[in-house]
């Protein structure tokens, strides 16, 4: 019975057309691993730079493996780095719905096409999912594949259990052409089978997206080096409903040492475990950018760039065909240079949280610890831990106060706390600037160094060997009757 192709008309006419046209189609398994943020985020550049058009569409085919809450997830990740999409399951447009579950009847439709063409046909076997992916390529073929289409419908119209598989040409070759990677030709004989339409009417992931990305009018196709292989197949699916074939762009895998790639499974980060760890989304965005891509031109030395940035020298052909790897102390490096571009405000307003976890005590000024943090951070959970000593003066040893530098020892120490105390003390005004002027002073009169005075008066203050900031700041935070009581109780250790 032959279809009416006025379904078929329709959805070809609602296809978008004149412009770039890219999606990102994770699926709602759990996390986002740094390869997802770098698919999102190269699919998001070429069609930004292009003027052109980005799509959410999310895939969700393989119910076994879904995860609750993942699709949250996803559109939280893709809001807080900034990848806006044009079309998706929330905004809505004009090749709606943008969840595969809610197109089903749509992949039956064209799998049965398929069968028309001759490019597929309906299987009755019985073969475990093992089987399926077995490799093996010198198996017999499958007996379904020469049913006549009377005998396969008639079945069908029994009520028999059934596949929809694809007919690959039993000989010959298939060439297709990817962005990174050029030709690339394989043997058909190499080639399966693949199931189209499972038994229980969903798609399979290598047949849903190939229709939703014809759909949808997608015109490049990004995605994981892993696929390259599947790429044959989807080729002459093209091909066998006469549609143009997608510019495929291949990423090469982001590797967390030479020979393994990422994975949750050996604790490998994802985009919210960095940003647990500290790490700034401008900062993971511009290193994910570079992992596998390089700019070109006068651009070619550059490493920083913002998004905006991004989008306006982002090509295709700065993809490298090598494996990335992810170096986390690069990431930080980066995470640093980022902290320390941002104004005073804004990096109080974000260091502040991490401040109060330690620094509970409110007469402690958040945004004057931040200003001594700034320089001296390179991951905002580097905070806690650095900034403790402003709400309690931790229990420390006096070798403390030893310093060859600063030429001193306990009993050179003891000497300055008793002549730093009482001018301290006599302060009308308690500032960073007159903190600052009295202890300076105070060197002078007692003819040495200024680092001299400095270290144990700050060891006094917090109370550890390395301190963001010195002790004229310390003491100005702290103020005059926490610092005297620090001073004192300093000096008795010594005595």
């Amino acid at each position: 019975m032959a279809l009416d192709m006025t379904y078929f008309h329709d959805m070809e006419a609602k296809i978008p057309h004149g412009k770039v046209r890219t999606r990102f189609a994770p699926s709602p398994t759990g996390y986002m691993h740094v390869g997802n943020l770098r698919t999102a985020l190269y699919t998001w550049l070429i069609a930004r730079n292009a003027g052109g058009t980005f799509i959410l569409r999310i895939e969700d085919t393989d119910q076994g493996r879904l995860v609750e809450g993942a699709t949250d997830v996803i559109y939280r990740t893709m809001a807080e780095c900034g990848l806006t999409h044009d079309e998706g399951p929330d905004v809505g447009g004009p090749v709606a719905p943008y969840i595969q579950s809610q197109r089903r009847d749509t992949y039956g439709h064209y799998a049965r096409l398929l069968v028309e063409l001759g490019h597929a046909y309906y299987c009755f076997c019985e073969k475990t999912e093992s089987e399926e992916d077995s490799g093996d390529f010198n198996r017999a073929a499958d007996p379904c594949r020469d049913l006549s289409p009377a005998e396969a419908q008639a079945r069908v119209d029994a009520g028999e259990p059934y596949v929809i598989r694809q007919k690959i040409p039993a000989a010959g070759t298939t060439t297709f052409h990817d962005a990174i990677f050029g030709d690339i030709t394989v043997e058909n004989e190499t080639l399966d089978d693949q199931v189209l339409l499972k038994r229980d009417g969903l798609p399979t992931y290598n047949f849903a997206n190939v229709i939703d990305d014809h759909l949808m009018g997608i015109t490049h196709v990004v995605r994981g080096s892993e696929y390259l292989s599947s790429a044959p197949k989807y080729n002459l699916l093209y091909e066998a409903f006469g549609w143009e074939v997608p510019t495929y762009v291949h990423c090469s895998p982001v590797m967390r040492d030479q020979h393994n790639k990422m994975s949750k499974r050996h604790g490998d980060p994802s985009y919210e475990d960095l940003k647990a760890q500290g790490y700034l989304t401008e900062a993971i965005l511009n290193y994910v950018a570079l992992l596998g891509w390089s700019p070109r031109g006068d651009q070619a030395e550059r490493e920083v760039f913002s998004l905006q940035e991004l989008a306006e020298v982002f090509d295709i052909a700065g993809i490298s065909k090598s494996p990335a790897i992810f170096d986390i102390e690069k990431l930080t490096h980066f995470n640093a240079l980022y902290l320390r571009a941002m104004s005073p405000e804004d990096f109080a307003r974000i260091a502040e949280p991490y401040i109060r976890e330690t620094v509970k005590n409110p007469a402690v000024d958040a945004a004057a610890v931040a200003a001594l943090l700034q320089a001296r951070c390179e991951k905002l959970t580097d905070i806690p831990e650095k900034v403790d000593f402003f709400d309690a003066l931790p229990d420390y040893n006096t070798e403390l106060f030893t310093n060859k530098k600063s030429k001193t020892n306990p009993e050179v120490s003891r000497a300055m706390l008793e002549a730093a105390i009482p001018a301290l003390e006599g302060l009308a005004d308690w500032t960073q600037e007159t903190v600052h002027d009295a202890l300076i002073t105070l060197a002078e009169r007692l003819a040495v160094k200024n680092a001299t005075l400095m270290w144990p008066v700050r060891i006094a203050a917090a109370g550890k060997a390395v301190t963001p900031g010195g002790a004229v700041e310390i003491c100005a935070i702290l103020g005059r009757e926490e610092t005297l009581r620090r001073l004192k109780a300093g000096l008795e250790k010594l005595v």
